[in-house]
């Protein structure tokens, strides 16, 4: 890991009071909770139980310590993910092991790939492949994911290819990838799918740290340009977020995942196909203080 990098994790690991060594052990946590994780939800079981009050189309609360699951609906059902596939861009360019350092050009592919939505990388933008992938999972750049997987060893083609195998690796068997930015409706996966994505991001220190960032400065053609966080969330100091990540399209609606501590618990909330602009965030509010409230035994 270079040096900045380094720096900027030990940063966050003495502001967040304890976060950042929640994230270093994050690998063992992950295989212990996929270990755990059932293969279907008890849905009968938990509307008895009582849901929390969530509007998104679908859902899965998960108690990340024994992979229990909270509250639910839908959540075998696949579904369009939008911006949730940056994750998966994101966990299969840094397996890969090329340098954060290297400097990546924007060109015509990532223009073609990214046609129809908005980005201020024109083409010929210069950035490093760190910069490029904050950017992706900060700020939800479409250009930067698609540029990270155009320098995918073997190209787009290996990387999409790297992306299902991943899926399936991590037991993700309702998921199917078709390109690396989101825009595309055929990138799918259920909620109990992405619960096991965000768990493995989660184990890896780089996402954790560049997926909540609240903001960070590149320099695009020798001007200095502030990107911002597309989730108000990680502003806010009553949340302890270890990785997130939004997403939109039209087809999928508004969605959101993360992973966070919630009364003294680890966990993970995917939400899928949320409508207002604020719904998201709003359901993520609801089932905070519904853990909250259900203490200690959550039923």
């Amino acid at each position: 890991m270079n040096p900045s990098l380094r720096s900027s994790l030990a940063h966050r690991t003495r502001r967040s009071l304890g976060v950042g060594v929640w994230v270093a052990a994050g690998a063992l946590a992950f295989a212990l909770a996929v270990a755990a994780l059932p293969a279907e939800a008890t849905s009968a079981k938990i509307r008895s139980a009582g849901r929390p009050d969530v509007r998104a189309g679908s859902y899965v609360v998960l108690d990340e310590e024994g992979g229990r699951v909270l509250a639910a609906h839908k959540e075998n059902l696949a579904a369009p993910i939008a911006s949730i596939t940056k994750l998966m861009t994101a966990l299969v360019v840094l397996e890969a092991g090329q340098p954060l350092s290297e400097t990546l050009a924007i060109g015509p592919a990532e223009l073609r790939g990214t046609r129809g939505s908005a980005s201020r990388l024109a083409a010929g933008v210069l950035l490093t492949r760190g910069e490029l992938l904050r950017l992706a999972l900060m700020s939800s750049e479409n250009r930067a994911a698609s540029a990270l997987c155009h320098y995918y060893p073997g190209g787009q083609a290996r990387c999409v290819a790297a992306m299902n195998a991943k899926a399936a690796a991590l037991g993700m068997s309702r998921s199917h990838f078709i390109e690396p930015t989101g825009l595309s409706p055929q990138n799918v996966a259920s909620p109990r799918d992405l619960a096991r994505l965000v768990m493995a991001a989660s184990a890896n220190p780089v996402i954790a740290d560049f997926s909540t960032a609240s903001k960070y400065t590149v320099t695009l053609r020798r001007q200095r340009t502030e990107f911002h966080t597309t989730n108000p969330l990680v502003k806010s100091s009553a949340w302890q977020i270890a990785v997130q990540k939004t997403g939109y399209i039209s087809e999928a609606g508004r969605c959101m995942v993360m992973r966070t501590i919630i009364d003294g618990r680890d966990v993970v909330i995917v939400l899928l196909g949320a409508w207002g602009t604020q719904t998201r965030i709003a359901d993520a509010r609801r089932i905070r203080s519904w853990i909250e409230t259900r203490r200690p035994g959550l039923g």
